[in-house]
């Protein structure tokens, strides 16, 4: 009585702690390690996918949507003619994008600017330039090369500052006398001319423009503060939304080409596993006598009781109760016996051929002997055969008895 407690309590220990552990044993099992490793496969390629629809989103957004506004500063020079100066665009504009081009000048109320009145403002586009040869001439090519540029568009307009009587002119310098002092107010004026509306380039590299020149033509000299050229893009349709609602866009976009990115990347998964999971696995082992492929058996394999792969080598016999005939289990080897020493007692039998009954072979004989004049057969060459056939029979009797001895 006294040993059987202890036996109970570490019995109940023992299921107390397998109990405890049945939580860090299933957290550690195969199922569970195969599903750790395939959350965290699918959440490290989620996001990889999200990096990679950024990236992709936000290059599309700036090859896609032109810059909405570029402004460019133009210095002019002065000298014989008129004032002139030029700019470069490089790549600020886009093809197949309607602009608009604004001249903006910001001149000094002087008496001279009042006196020029009206005075003409000339703008003109320029692509890419091209360097040209004149196919004829006698002198070194190299002194014949010009640079030449296609104009892809050009405008005049007119332009003049407002105009002031005296008496107003007066009236104001008194009212804001306080802000010329203390810097906050200039006596000069900003005229903006509008040069170009709508204007479209074709598609193409050549046909976008890369440097613009400005031309003021007055009959007095002028003077300037600042020459601005303002090209405004008349945005519309996906490119207007795509740069008024660009936070919306992103997150639209970025979860439109993730989830794109996503499914084709479960349909190729599917695809590979199926393709995978069609072919059975196979295991090469080298032996000195060749080569042997087995095949593996997995676990979605269903239990075939008609397969002999998982039965024993060794036969066995199991004793049973009371007077009932021993259980005998014939293993692998001895089935396989068996069936060659089958295989030979058919052979031997197939080449014996029984003779038939007494008086059916004496008819036979009688008949043989009248076509082949008295000849008949002495029965020499049976005596290998019967040999063959005593051979086979020693052979299941010496595995019957080994079966005996083995029980």
């Amino acid at each position: 009585m006294d040993d059987s407690k202890p036996r109970g309590s570490s019995g109940l220990v023992a299921r107390a702690v397998e109990t405890a552990l049945l939580p860090i044993h299933a957290a550690v099992s195969k199922p569970a390690q195969r599903a750790y490793l395939g959350t965290f496969l699918f959440a490290a390629t989620s996001i990889l996918l999200l990096c990679v629809s950024s990236v992709a989103y936000t290059l599309f957004y700036y090859n896609y949507v032109p810059q909405n506004s570029v402004e460019r500063v133009v210095h002019l020079q002065f000298g014989d003619g008129h004032p002139h100066g030029t700019a470069h665009l490089s790549t600020s504009l886009t093809s197949l994008q309607p602009y608009d081009i604004t001249l903006t000048l910001h001149l000094p109320r002087t008496p001279s600017n009042l006196a020029a009145g009206n005075f003409m403002l000339d703008l003109s586009l320029f692509g890419p330039s091209t360097v040209t040869t004149p196919s004829t001439s006698i002198l070194p090519t190299s002194l014949y090369k010009l640079n030449t540029t296609a104009t892809l568009a050009h405008s005049r307009r007119p332009a003049i500052l407002t105009y002031t009587s005296p008496v107003v002119e007066t009236a104001n310098t008194l009212s804001g006398l306080p802000w010329y002092i203390m810097g906050w107010k200039s006596e000069s004026e900003v005229v903006s001319v509008s040069m170009l509306e709508g204007v479209e380039f074709a598609k193409g590299w050549a046909n976008v423009p890369q440097s613009l020149r400005v031309v003021v033509e007055a009959d007095e000299k002028m003077q300037f503060y600042e020459v601005v050229v303002r090209i405004i893009a008349k945005l519309g349709g996906l490119r207007w939304v795509l740069y008024n609602h660009r936070v919306l866009s992103f997150l639209f976009f970025t979860t439109a080409f993730w989830s794109s990115s996503m499914i084709s990347m479960a349909l190729a998964w599917f695809a590979i596993s199926t393709y995978l999971g069609s072919s059975p696995s196979v295991k090469m082992e080298s032996e000195t006598n060749g080569t042997i492929i087995k095949r593996e058996r997995s676990d979605s394999d269903a239990f075939d009781p008609t397969s002999m792969e998982d039965l024993s080598d060794t036969s066995r016999i199991f004793p049973t109760l009371g007077r009932q005939v021993p259980l005998h289990f014939t293993g692998r080897k001895d089935v396989k016996k068996e069936e060659e020493i089958k295989r030979e007692e058919d052979e031997v039998m197939r080449l014996t051929r029984l003779q038939p009954l007494a008086a059916e072979a004496d008819d036979e004989d009688d008949d043989m002997s009248q076509e082949t004049g008295g000849f008949r057969d002495s029965g020499i060459g049976t005596g290998l055969d019967e040999e063959r056939l005593a051979n086979v029979q020693r052979r299941r009797k010496a595995l019957m008895n080994g079966r005996d001895s083995g029980a």
